[in-house]
C-alpha cells in the first residue's frame, strides 16, 4: 500500500490516474482522477487491484463529473464504488445526488441508493434507489419515487426518467397533485419541460373546483389547462355529468366539448341532453347540442322529449329592479305572476333551433324555433307550430304552451289559430280564429276559446244515438269549445252569430274545409325514438 501526500495543503491529486474504459459501441472512455486528499493502491490478487481515494473526491469521465467523500476504482472491471455526498454533473444538464454509488463505466450505468436526487434545472426526482444509464439518459426507480415540478408533485412505485425528452413514464399507485387537480392511476407519462400529462391507462381526476373526469387515454396540459381525453371519458360536477368518446377540456374558459354519443345530464333541473355534438361552459353554467341532439325534461315521473338541429341552454339573472316575471292577460282576464324573492335569482331557459319536435305522452308538438323557460315551465313555439293533443291539432303563428309537472295546462295562440279535431269516422271538426286560448285537465284539451273577426267553426253534430246529423258552418266574435272524453262535444257562440247546417248528405265539397286547413299528421313524432333518428 502507498499513501501518496500532494501538493498544496488541499493535499490535490491532478491527473495522477487514468483508467481507460471502452463502452458497449467500442468509443473509448477514460476516467481520470482530478481530486482527493489520500489515494491508496490495493493489490487483491494478480488479477485484481483496486485504487481508493478519500476526501473532496473529484473523478471525471469525458463530459462526466463525479464529486464524493471516498470511492473506489476498479481496473479490470472499469468499477467506480462512491460513498457520501455523492454528486454527479452529466454535462451540466443533469445533476444526480446520492449517499453511495456503483458506476459500472464500460455500460455507462449509474446504480445509486439512500436519498437519491435527480434534477435538470426544470423537475427534480426523488427516490432512495435509482438506476441510472448515463449512455441513455434513462433512468429508472423501482421501489417507489416522486417529481417534483414548480407546484406539481407525482409518485409512484415505479418511474422511468428520459433526459433526451423530459419524459417520465410512472407505474403503479401514481398519484399527481398539484394546485388546482388531484389525477390518480396506474400508470401515465409526463413531460417535465412542457407539464403535459399523457394518459396510457384507467385515469381519475379530481379538480379542486369538485369536477371529477375518468380517462382511458388522453393528454392534459397542466399549464394552461387544456385536457382531450378519449375512450369513453366522463365528467361531473356539483350540478351536471357527462360521457362521450373524446372529450376536450379547457379549465381556464370553463368550456367542456363532447363528440361522438355524447350525454350531459344537469342533475339540478333534471334535463338529459344526448347529441354527437355538445359544448358546455361549466362557469356560465350553459350548453350548445348539434348532431342530432335530443333534450329530455323529467318531471314527477313523466319525461318530454325535444330534438332540433340545434339545442341551447342558458341561465338568465334578474337584477335587483326585475323581481318578477308577468305573462300578459289571457281573454278570461287572468294574470300568471311569477315571484323571485333573490335578486340574483338565475332562470334556466332552453332555447330549439330549426326542425323542432316534441314528444310526450299526452301532447306531441312541432316548429320552427322553441323558447322554454323553468321560471314557469311554459314552451314556445315559433315558425309554422304545431300540437297534437290525442285526437285534436292545434297550430298558428306562434304557441305558448303552460306545463305543470310536465302536464299541458294551458295553451295561447297568437295569429291565424286553428284547431282541428279528427273524428272517428275520419271527418275534421275545425275552430278557427286570430287567437285561441285553450286549458287542459288531466293531460287532455277540456275547453277551447277562439275569438276573431269572426271566429269560424265547422262542426259535425251528432243526435242521442252518436249518428252524424250534418255539418254546421257557423261564425261568431266568439268561439266555445267543451270537450268530453278527450272528444269535441259541444260548440257555443257569442256575439254575431252566423250560421248554417247541412245534411250530411248535401254537404258541399268546397265547405268541408275552412281556410287554412291542414291536417299535419305527417309531421306528428309518433314515438320518442323518432326523435334520435
Amino acid at each position: 500500500m502507498v499513501v501518496l501526500l500532494l501538493i498544496n495543503s488541499c493535499y490535490q491529486i491532478t491527473a495522477q490516474q487514468i483508467i481507460s474504459t471502452t463502452s458497449s459501441s467500442v468509443n473509448i472512455r477514460s476516467i481520470k482522477i482530478v481530486q482527493g486528499k489520500s489515494l491508496r493502491f490495493i493489490t487483491i490478487d494478480s488479477a485484481n487491484s483496486l485504487e481508493t481515494i478519500a476526501g473532496n473526491v473529484i473523478i471525471k469521465e469525458n463530459l462526466t463529473t463525479f464529486y464524493c467523500d471516498s470511492a473506489t476504482i476498479n481496473r479490470t472491471t472499469n468499477v467506480i464504488e462512491a460513498y457520501g455526498n455523492v454528486h454527479i454533473n452529466d454535462n451540466d444538464s443533469i445533476h444526480t445526488y446520492a449517499q453511495s454509488l456503483i458506476y459500472v463505466g464500460a455500460d455507462r450505468i449509474a446504480y445509486l441508493k439512500n436519498n437519491v436526487k435527480l434534477t435538470d434545472k426544470k423537475g427534480t426526482l426523488y427516490t432512495d434507489e435509482l438506476e441510472y444509464n448515463l449512455q441513455t439518459g434513462i433512468a429508472t426507480y423501482k421501489n417507489g419515487g416522486r417529481i417534483t415540478n414548480n407546484k406539481t408533485i407525482l409518485t409512484s412505485r415505479d418511474g422511468v426518467y428520459y433526459a433526451d425528452t423530459k419524459d417520465v413514464y410512472f407505474k403503479k399507485d401514481v398519484h399527481l397533485k398539484d394546485p388546482d387537480r388531484d389525477i390518480w392511476t396506474d400508470s401515465l407519462l409526463y413531460n417535465i419541460k412542457n407539464n403535459i400529462v399523457t394518459f396510457i391507462s384507467k385515469t381519475r381526476i379530481i379538480g379542486k373546483d369538485g369536477s371529477v373526469v375518468t380517462t382511458n387515454s388522453g393528454t392534459y396540459n397542466l399549464e394552461t389547462g387544456e385536457a382531450l381525453f378519449s375512450g369513453r371519458p366522463t365528467f361531473s360536477d356539483t350540478t351536471r355529468s357527462g360521457i362521450a368518446d373524446i372529450m376536450a377540456l379547457d379549465k381556464k374558459s370553463g368550456t367542456l366539448q363532447m363528440e361522438g354519443n355524447a350525454k350531459l345530464v344537469d342533475s339540478v333541473n333534471n334535463v338529459t341532453i344526448i347529441a354527437n355534438q355538445i359544448f358546455a361552459n361549466t362557469k356560465v353554467n350553459s350548453f350548445l347540442a348539434t348532431r342530432k341532439p335530443v333534450m329530455i325534461l323529467y318531471r314527477d315521473g313523466d319525461s318530454t322529449y325535444i330534438a332540433a338541429d340545434t339545442l341551447f341552454s342558458g341561465l338568465r339573472k334578474y337584477d335587483s329592479l326585475e323581481r318578477k316575471v308577468i305573462t300578459q292577460t289571457d281573454t278570461l282576464k287572468k294574470t300568471l305572476v311569477v315571484k323571485t324573492n333573490d335578486a340574483d335569482t338565475a332562470i334556466r331557459y332552453f332555447l330549439g333551433f330549426h326542425h323542432v319536435r316534441i314528444f310526450n305522452d299526452s301532447l306531441q308538438a312541432v316548429s320552427d324555433s322553441l323558447h322554454y323557460s323553468t321560471v314557469d315551465s311554459t314552451f314556445k313555439l315559433f315558425g309554422e307550430p304545431v300540437i297534437w293533443n290525442n285526437n285534436s291539432q292545434i297550430s298558428g303563428d306562434t304557441l305558448y304552451l303552460f306545463t305543470l309537472k310536465q302536464k299541458p295546462k294551458r295553451l295561447l295562440v297568437y295569429n291565424n289559430a286553428m284547431i282541428v279535431n279528427k273524428t272517428k269516422e275520419a271527418m275534421y271538426n275545425q275552430i278557427a280564429g286570430r287567437t285561441l286560448n285553450a286549458y287542459f285537465a288531466e293531460g287532455s284539451i277540456d275547453y277551447v276559446r277562439v275569438k276573431g273577426s269572426p271566429a269560424e267553426s265547422i262542426f259535425y253534430p251528432q243526435d242521442e244515438d252518436s249518428a252524424y246529423v250534418g255539418m254546421n258552418h257557423s261564425s261568431g266574435d266568439v268561439i266555445d269549445i267543451y270537450f268530453v272524453k278527450k272528444e269535441l262535444n259541444k260548440i257555443k257562440f257569442v256575439n254575431n252569430v252566423d250560421g248554417v247546417l247541412y245534411p250530411i248528405k248535401e254537404i258541399p265539397t268546397d265547405k268541408k274545409e275552412l281556410k287554412g286547413f291542414k291536417w299535419q299528421d305527417n309531421r306528428r313524432p309518433k314515438n320518442k325514438l323518432e326523435l334520435f333518428e
